[in-house]
């Protein structure tokens, strides 16, 4: 399969990743103390459903899993970092929460993720949400012709690093289309000039996942699918699915 998207299949990419942004719109604007993990999945499941849209993640089962993803969405909270299952965990004042979304629509998927702060925030937390909203930011500006993957991983994580985040480790954004997770990898740390070309029609899901304390070590909890900081500290995850037009990058999971 072509990693190139026709401007045609960009277009359905689009109509995928409006429902997306849509759907974590919804989840975040019904998120509050109190409130389970398991409310919001159900959040998202409705408003999927309504859209016309199948769930990416529901039933998902990469290689390496050992069973299927049970959520609509993944929900990671505080030291989550991603992964995280939308269980009977109810929300507490100050938690930090990582939504991420995937959805086809009529056979295109869109991917994005979202980080926001439930109740009171507290600064430091909401330093590092925007510290990763800006690693997006210029990874979504980098993602332009004739640019190589490492000078868009420089700039997601080069800046990052040196602000004191971890970055986790083994994980990045990757090529997206017809299959949710495609060629060709999108890493968060790179080197200028290094790696696969950027090209007209290529789309990628870019997410930088930034962790407060500056490692980047994780572990596997027990449920085999959440990704908790090994130092223990909160992690932030923002994703969108850009496509790389003649007119620059074009963000497709935008509401």
């Amino acid at each position: 399969m072509s990693m190139v998207k026709t401007p045609e299949e960009i277009a359905l990419m689009r109509e995928a990743g409006r429902v997306v942004a849509n759907t974590l719109s919804a989840v975040r604007s019904h998120a509050r103390v109190g409130m389970s993990l398991k409310e919001l999945d159900e959040v998202a499941a409705a408003y999927m459903e309504a859209a016309g849209a199948k769930p990416a993640f529901l039933n998902y089962r990469p290689r390496w899993a050992s069973t299927p993803f049970s959520g609509v969405i993944c929900t990671s909270v505080n030291d989550a970092v991603v992964h995280g299952i939308p269980d009977g965990y109810v929300l507490q004042d100050g938690d930090l929460l990582s939504v991420d979304c995937g959805a086809f629509v009529e056979g295109w998927c869109g991917d994005a993720a979202v980080s926001f702060i439930v109740g009171t925030p507290d600064p430091v937390d909401q330093e590092l949400i925007d510290a990763t909203d800006a690693a997006l930011a210029r990874g979504i500006d980098a993602a332009r012709i004739g640019n190589k993957m490492g000078d868009l991983a420089y700039a997601i994580g080069g800046e990052a690093k040196r602000s004191g985040y971890g970055i986790l480790a083994d994980h990045g954004g990757h090529g997206i289309g017809r299959t949710m997770h495609a060629e060709p990898s999108v890493p968060n740390i790179g080197r200028p000039g290094r790696g696969v070309k950027l090209v007209e029609g290529l789309v990628i899901a870019i997410e930088p996942m930034l962790i407060l304390g500056g490692s980047d070590d994780y572990y596997h909890d027990d449920d085999q699918w959440t990704l908790r900081s090994a130092n223990g500290r909160r992690a932030a995850h923002s994703e969108h699915t850009v496509a790389i037009t003649a007119d620059g990058p074009l963000v497709l999971t935008l509401p």
